[in-house]
């Protein structure tokens, strides 16, 4: 056994302090949160859009071209 192992085995055990701590940590966490302002939050909706269809008409193209090659590709036999 190491040291490490018996040095937690000699701490007592802490029991839950209930509900109304529970409540008071996460309260607490929630103030050390950096929250992003409108603006940050506007600029990222746009770029996901973008982005978004950016993605969707490349797929579109890629699609199209694949299509296109196995069409060709089949009607040669």
């Amino acid at each position: 056994m190491s040291m490490e192992t018996a040095d937690q085995d000699s701490e007592p055990r802490r029991k839950g302090g209930g509900p109304f701590k529970f409540f008071g940590e996460v309260r607490a966490e929630a103030r050390k949160v950096t929250w992003a302002t409108r603006q940050e939050v506007t600029v990222s909706t746009i770029l996901v859009l973008i982005m978004g269809a950016a993605a969707s008409i490349f797929f579109f193209l890629v699609d199209s071209l694949m299509r296109f090659l196995m069409g060709l590709l089949l009607n040669l036999g």
